[in-house]
């Protein structure tokens, strides 16, 4: 079993950044993704409110120059599937993973949050199909095309206005009269001539054989049903912490969040939540990196101390 000082679940901002300072701070650091460095954030085209970037920097990018920091002060990334997280009588962790066991002094897992689905016919069969997640990742495939984004927040519309550089017509489905969304962005979508809005609404199905045709949808004050031709639908409707690994070993909230002190720190000594799988949460690039720092530095603290 190899023995390592930190052992960090997610590699998105808050866990390589967490790893750029344990690393800096000398600690034998391990950072565990099973998917793409960088997380959420790695799939965002342009991100714009990161400090230090004034015209913006493309999220993958960012995700990189992320990686090879932490790598620079000697943090190992572990491309393996974190199947499993136990304490130890004598304080320490076993990090269990696809390619085996880890035995760590302190762990701090950014495990990040998925995006939630629709739960509606047709959306899982027709998944990589014409129903999407990210935009960034897919709006390119619907050049000159009409598509649908689901959702009222930041994220709708910030995708949303990413799919219009492509697709001839986006129309926003949103199951209330007004937007979550921060000012700027709904200035940008309103003003956009390729926006339409459809309030109080809500998709009941997604429609297709073996790719996205249309949708079936229903007017929530009304009861109206109606349909929408579209080639695509791109949902942004919340996440849902990646909380499996936390469940039974330290204290959630209602909404499934680990519940942390302002040091990040659980109930369970030596175990760190940072990102957007803890409670209270911003959900931004650039808190899940204070989180991530703080993260680090309070374990380094509790490593100190022991």
């Amino acid at each position: 079993m190899q023995e390592i000082d930190i052992a960090i679940i997610g590699g998105g901002g808050a866990g390589l950044t967490a790893a750029i300072y344990s690393a800096r701070a000398q600690r034998n650091t391990i950072v565990f993704e099973h998917l793409v460095t960088g997380g959420q954030i790695a799939t965002t085209d342009l991100v714009e409110n990161f400090p230090g970037f004034p015209n913006g920097v493309n999220g993958f990018d960012l995700a990189q120059l992320f990686q090879r920091q932490a790598e620079k002060f000697g943090a190992k990334m572990a491309y393996e599937d974190v199947t499993g997280l136990q304490r130890r009588e004598d304080g320490t962790f076993v990090v269990t993973s696809t390619e085996g066991e880890y035995r760590a002094r302190a762990v701090i897992v950014a495990a990040g949050a998925e995006y939630n689905h629709l739960g509606v016919p047709g959306e899982r069969e027709l998944t990589g199909k014409g129903v999407s997640y990210c935009a960034t990742c897919d709006a390119a495939f619907f050049k000159d095309q009409d598509v649908a984004v689901v959702g009222g927040g930041d994220a709708a519309l910030d995708e949303g206005l990413f799919v219009t550089r492509y697709a001839r017509k986006v129309t926003l489905i949103h199951r209330r009269d007004t937007l979550r969304a921060s000012k700027i962005l709904q200035e940008r979508a309103l003003a956009n001539p390729r926006f339409d809005f459809l309030w109080d609404t809500v998709v009941e199905r997604v429609e297709g054989t073996d790719t996205v045709t249309g949708l079936a949808l229903r007017d929530v004050k009304s009861g109206d049903a109606s349909h929408l031709d579209v080639a695509a639908i791109f949902i942004f409707v919340g996440q849902t912490p990646n909380n499996a690994l936390l469940r039974g070993l330290t204290e959630l909230d209602a909404g499934g969040h680990a519940k942390v002190d302002l040091n990040m720190g659980t109930a369970v000594p030596g175990l760190f939540v940072a990102g957007d799988v803890r409670t209270g949460a911003a959900r931004q690039l650039i808190a899940a990196c204070g989180d991530g720092a703080t993260a680090a530095i309070a374990a380094e603290h509790y490593l100190q101390a022991l």
